[in-house]
């Protein structure tokens, strides 16, 4: 497969994966998510690798998911409900299960961030084994500014549910890397110099180690927060998002139709000014 949109490269037992979108801050597209699951495909099968990394080129880790993925030719012009939660569910699959690959790696995974790590880029980061963070990254969870929902809802157990309900409730999209550490969902802030080659240390570290006690760490730590439920209430919170997505309201229509004509800013400046 020849690769487009990310960067795949080896150094000794490393695979780095990198978001290769950088006039888009790496936004991931249906596209993308093809090209990253073929190169985890390919970094699990080859046993000279025993750590993948992912980081994200040009200012930033990534905006998250593309907002233009969506599936407008697919749903025609009047989708009856069942047919749009069909179709809103196979895509948020997809969305959710890239995610959730990171987490499920046999090997373990590194994500280095920088720039901006927001939406569902960030749960991605959070669903690698490691997360660091240079100090002026900024994350965050916009979803409810767009009238979305959260694809992996994994904030609530790595910061516990206050922390994740003032974080997701109010979109908040400014947290510094020092709260991200705070809360649970950085292992290390690192000075923008020093990310790739802290990323590169770390992993080699883990490189050096017994594989199959690694692997097997790994997966006990992974089971033990799906014994305590974690899986299960991932995917209820997915057919969540599923609702959330296919439901259509009198502000959502007035909010999208904004947003088309106007841009973002213009519809949350114009759903803000409702609430004045």
């Amino acid at each position: 497969m020849s690769y487009q949109l990310i960067r795949y490269t080896t150094e000794g037992p490393l695979a780095w994966l990198c978001l290769d979108r950088p006039e888009k801050l790496n936004a991931i597209s249906a596209a993308m998510i093809a090209e990253l699951n073929h190169a985890m495909d390919r970094a699990e099968a080859d046993e000279a690798i025993k750590v993948i990394l992912v980081e994200g080129a040009g200012r930033a880790f990534s905006a998250g998911f593309d907002l233009d993925m969506g599936t407008g030719e697919e749903l025609g012009s009047n989708p009856d409900d069942e047919t749009l939660k069909a179709v809103m569910r196979r895509e948020l699959t997809h969305d959710f299960d890239i995610i959730m690959r990171f987490w499920d790696c046999p090997k373990p995974t590194i994500a280095a961030v920088h720039g901006y790590c927001l939406g569902s880029a960030m749960e991605l980061a959070v669903a690698c084994d490691i997360t660091l963070s240079t100090s002026d990254c900024r994350f965050g969870a916009p979803e409810v500014k767009f009238g979305s929902g959260i694809v992996a809802l994994l904030l609530p157990w790595f910061c516990g549910p206050k922390k994740a309900k003032e974080w997701l409730l109010t979109g908040n999209d400014r947290i510094t890397a020092e709260q991200a550490e705070a809360w649970g969902l950085v292992n290390q802030v690192i000075s923008a110099e020093a990310l790739r080659d802290s990323a590169r240390a770390m992993a080699r570290e883990i490189a050096a180690n017994d594989q199959l006690a690694v692997r097997l760490t790994k997966q006990a730590i992974n089971r033990g927060l799906d014994t305590a439920g974690m899986r299960k209430a991932l995917l209820d919170a997915l057919e969540t998002d599923v609702e959330i997505e296919s439901t259509e309201t009198e502000e959502s229509r007035a909010f999208n139709e904004i947003m088309k004509n106007q841009g973002t800013r213009a519809a949350i400046k114009w759903r803000a000014a409702q609430n004045d």
